[in-house]
């Protein structure tokens, strides 16, 4: 769809969705099939959102492609894993909601759209000794997709973030990743990375980009290209300013575009997906533990997701819900300088389960299992690095891991370590104590630490933490390790490497309270007339906590066709084959 002109002065739709990641896109393509249309506003000059940026994983228990594959689960079993993780915080009805409609929601998509999905049947749930973690069936991810499909859209939509790709390259989590961390051992995953690395460079000589989508951005282009099939005009640089608001009924909005502002008027009102308030300094000073300034926080979503979604319905008498265990979604996050002169951030989701890695506070001790989910890290690091001084860790390996594993944004072999050294990203000693005094650690108390994991990890052991003991970690873990533990090896082999890791967060779990249908309500409960919330502008249904991989877009995604369906008064499931009903009446 052409993007905003100046004849544009006013639009007569039946939804306004304002934001365009998974959320968004979701309700916006629920709602077009089911007959409505649909302006889809975005605020950055790019398509994508935060979701662009992510792993693109989904946590969608009792999804068709597990029942596929023969995993046919209790549909109490979520039920119970979540009433455990969430405690008091455990809201029946949109826990109901969202645990019903998952498994529709990936049926709808795989049947009228060009979303199609891989499965992580293999991906346990985090927590593996809470009662009702699963160990298989509850994941899913965008498949890949050929960006030529998507045509001009194509150059509409944000790129993978620059620092968890390769050259631009996008890496697919599974066994993508896998054979990037195994070209060394394995001439098979030598020959896959080869023919990945020369696409993709015939790609970038072609097209001037990544084609082969893959994560986030393979669900973004995918959700992109079924949103212009369905004729949903997406506008960008185009910020929502004010509700257009009439007896207390949300009818539209009114939009800044560089031409000028538009009054899009919507009949069935306006769906808020703007991605949370990540990069709100403000709102991050007043909610965010031990953040100070509202500086500290190292926040990965892109500056344009900033709260605009919260503020706006907050105008129209919504409330900011900050009863959640967690303000935000915890990632351990690494500053990485860049040669022109800018600084990213990276986040440590992979190399921290792997064999020969350790995460230490500044007096030198552990403080964590590190293979343990990044929600849990940060949670532990917030609570426990010493007060009076910046939250933060180091994340500690020899030689052998760095080459093997990479360490944060230094990849492992062939890419050259020594640049990063140089430029202060990773900090590097010949011996343990050395390390220690070039990070700033007492080099007695790192000794220490690193004397008693060697000594445990040759038994492939960790009695402190017990890594390597749940389904989880040792899915984190290398499975080509030799040793017994996949998680556990001791640091030996000189030079010691280290990396700075502070708070961060994918976005944020605060947002405003909904219903179960996706409405914002107001002070008294009651649903706002033509207003929903989807995403990161709703709170979480999980309540603050992290229990497993997948748990923002799972519920963006199924909360997005929740908006969607309630808008365009949808009722039943015609629009799946009957095949696929009798399959979801037997999970549901």
């Amino acid at each position: 769809m052409p993007s905003v002109n100046t004849q544009w002065r006013s639009i007569d739709c039946d939804l306004v969705v304002v934001g365009s990641g998974a959320a968004g896109l979701a309700a916006a393509v629920t709602a077009a099939f089911h007959g409505l249309k649909v302006v889809v506003v975005e605020k950055a000059p790019v398509f994508g959102g935060a979701t662009a940026w992510s792993g693109g994983w989904m946590w969608a228990p009792g999804n068709p492609l597990a029942r596929r594959a023969g995993i046919h689960e209790d549909p109490q079993q979520p039920r119970t894993y979540l009433k455990n993780e969430l405690g008091e915080r455990y809201d029946a009805a949109r826990v109901d909601a969202f645990l019903d409609n998952a498994p529709r929601m990936v049926a709808f998509f795989e049947e009228n759209t060009a979303l199609q999905f891989a499965d992580g049947n293999a991906i346990p749930d985090v927590h593996g000794k809470v009662a009702g973690a699963g160990t298989q069936g509850h994941q899913v991810i965008a498949a890949p997709y050929d960006a030529r499909e998507l045509g001009g859209l194509n150059k509409r939509l944000r790129k993978t973030m620059r620092e968890t790709s390769f050259l631009g390259m996008p890496i697919m989590a599974g066994a993508d990743l896998g054979a990037f961390l195994s070209m060394t051992r394995s001439p098979k995953s030598f020959l896959h990375v080869t023919k990945r690395f020369l696409r993709h460079l015939r790609d970038l000589a072609f097209h001037g980009r990544a084609m082969h989508l893959v994560n986030g951005v393979a669900l973004i282009g995918r959700l992109a290209k079924s949103a212009d099939d369905l004729k949903v005009q997406m506008i960008e640089s185009a910020p929502a300013k004010q509700l257009l608001l009439e007896n207390g009924v949300v009818r539209g909005a009114i939009v800044s575009t560089p031409t000028g502002d538009i009054e899009i008027r919507a009949a069935r009102g306006v769906v808020l997906a703007a991605g949370g308030f990540p990069n709100d300094i403000a709102r991050r000073k007043a909610l965010f533990p031990r953040t100070p300034t509202g500086q500290e926080h190292l926040a990965l979503p892109p500056e344009s997701c900033s709260g605009d979604g919260i503020t706006l319905g907050e105008s129209a008498g919504g409330l900011l819900d900050t009863r959640v265990a967690s303000p935000a979604a915890w990632a351990p996050v690494s500053r990485v300088p860049h040669p022109d002169g800018t600084v990213g951030h990276f986040p440590h989701i992979i190399e921290r389960g792997k064999p020969g890695l350790i995460g230490v506070l500044s007096n030198g001790q552990r403080f964590v299992n590190e293979a343990d989910g990044y929600y849990d890290y940060v949670a532990a690091m917030v609570a426990q690095a010493p007060q009076g001084e910046e939250v933060h860790s180091w994340l500690i390996c020899d030689h052998r891991f760095q080459r093997l594993y990479g360490l944060g944004y230094a990849r492992p072999f062939p890419v050259p370590v020594g640049r990063f050294v140089r430029n202060g990203y990773l900090k590097r000693g010949n011996t343990i104590e050395e390390l220690a005094t070039t990070c700033g650690i007492p080099p007695s108390a790192l000794a220490a630490t690193v004397q008693r994991f060697n000594d445990n990890a040759r038994q492939g052991t960790d009695p402190d933490f017990g890594r390597g003991s749940t389904p989880y970690n040792r899915k984190m873990g290398d499975p080509l390790h030799k040793g017994p533990n996949p998680c556990v090896a001791p640091i030996e082999q000189g030079p010691f490497y280290a990396v700075k890791v502070l708070p961060g967060s994918f976005g944020t779990f605060a947002g405003l309270k909904t219903n179960e249908h996706a409405q914002v309500v107001n002070a008294n409960g009651k649903p706002i007339a033509g207003l929903y919330a989807a995403g990161t502008d709703m709170a979480s249904v999980m309540g603050g906590f992290y229990p497993s991989g997948g748990i923002n877009l799972g519920p963006a995604m199924t909360f997005g066709f929740i908006a969607g369906r309630h808008a365009a008064r949808a009722t039943d499931d015609r629009h799946m084959s009957t095949v696929r009903q009798e399959e979801l009446a037997a999970v549901c």
